[in-house]
């Protein structure tokens, strides 16, 4: 018998790996390997969660109108042109989807986000990665790549792992150097801990043009990761096209409610954000008494270099920071061997991580 087969490169692609989440024998752990929101998530999030479980016979709304509409007041934006999903991770797909298909290209940098090459082969496509720039988005190694299959560039800002970012001028000129009808993809993932004057996460671009896009996430700050939710935010045109292709009910209805209430809880968010900051910094002073290269953050994580020597080396460090519950994100996939990705945890993980080093460095 024959059996189905699938589209050519689907078999090559690598499925996705998730940061760790177990560490067998440590008495407690302290997740710091996903990017995840050190406070929990937002009450009042929890709280609209917690309702919605009186209404899970009902078929949640398919055009996620109260969300956009909370979306577009919370950030100024015009709610025709919001798409919501499962995940900004599905905007992204959806997206690659609608515009790549085989023997065409998308291009992102060496060490961004793993979604948009998974993308891309999916769709058939090839995933072309621009080289960093002291691991920050090089937008003339971009230009360099494009070519007349082009289709997407994206850009992730501020960029994960690598936790740096490009200001909106350096957004503008890549925009202004790629041809019209390459789409221009930012994801603004991590927006909501940007405090730099010289940032903008996208949309007055998306506002003053028909071919680029910003997503956004629920995951990371509002702490609602484990319920999916994410939106782009879109020219008119493009709008209408995901909506042609995304699923009738592509976000469930808890998500929806825990979403709008997140968004009015700006007393989380700033606790959150201030939390972040702070602890951050405390990170990134210890990190470097202990005379470790760290790349500086503006998202939820720092990325951190290690020795080659033997038993100081990331793998190593990774695999003794686990016996006690401390996991973090290994970088191998993205290229980055000699380093850890880590997440900005509670105080108590983060000291945690910082008595643990002290054993092996000072």
């Amino acid at each position: 018998m024959t059996a189905p087969t699938p589209r050519p490169g689907i078999l090559d692609i690598r499925p996705y790996v998730a940061g760790g989440s177990s560490a067998p024998g440590a008495e407690k752990i302290y997740k710091m390997s996903s990017n995840e929101s050190a406070l929990g998530a937002s009450p009042k999030a929890i709280e609209a969660y917690q309702a919605a479980s009186e209404i899970l016979h009902l078929y949640p709304d398919g055009g996620a109108h109260r969300l956009r509409k909370k979306i577009a007041e919370t950030f100024d934006l015009d709610a025709s042109r919001i798409v919501c999903g499962s995940g900004s991770d599905e905007i992204l797909q959806l997206l690659t989807k609608a515009y790549v298909g085989e023997g065409e290209n998308i291009i992102q940098t060496e060490h961004g986000f793993l979604v948009y090459a998974l993308a891309a082969k999916s769709c058939g496509g090839e995933p072309r990665f621009a080289k960093e720039t002291r691991l920050t988005t090089d937008v003339d190694a971009i230009i360099e790549l494009v070519d007349d299959q082009t289709r997407i560039v994206f850009v992730a800002n501020p960029n994960n792992p690598t936790g740096t970012y490009i200001p909106d001028i350096e957004i503008r000129r890549l925009r202004e150097e790629l041809r019209d009808d390459v789409l221009l993809v930012i994801d603004a993932a991590y927006a909501e801990y940007m405090e730099e004057p010289d940032y903008d996460a996208g949309a007055a671009l998306v506002d003053e043009l028909n071919n680029t896009v910003m997503t956004r996430t629920f995951s990371k700050i509002y702490g609602l990761g484990g319920i999916r939710l994410g939106w782009g935010y879109c020219p008119a045109a493009i709008a209408d096209v995901l909506n042609r292709i995304r699923g009738p009910f592509n976000v469930n209805a808890a998500a929806l409610a825990a979403g709008a209430a997140a968004l009015g809880d700006n007393e989380f968010v700033d606790k959150n954000r201030a939390h972040n900051r702070e602890q951050r910094d405390w990170l990134a002073q210890q990190l470097g008494g202990l005379g470790l290269d760290f790349v500086p953050s503006f998202g939820n994580f720092i990325l951190v270099k290690f020795p080659a020597a033997p038993g100081l080396n990331a793998d190593d460090i990774q695999a003794y920071l686990k016996t006690g519950g401390v996991i973090v994100r290994e970088m191998g996939p993205y290229n980055l061997g000699e380093y850890l990705r880590i997440s900005i945890g509670e105080k108590e993980g983060n000291r945690k991580l910082i008595e643990m080093l002290e054993k092996k460095f000072r």
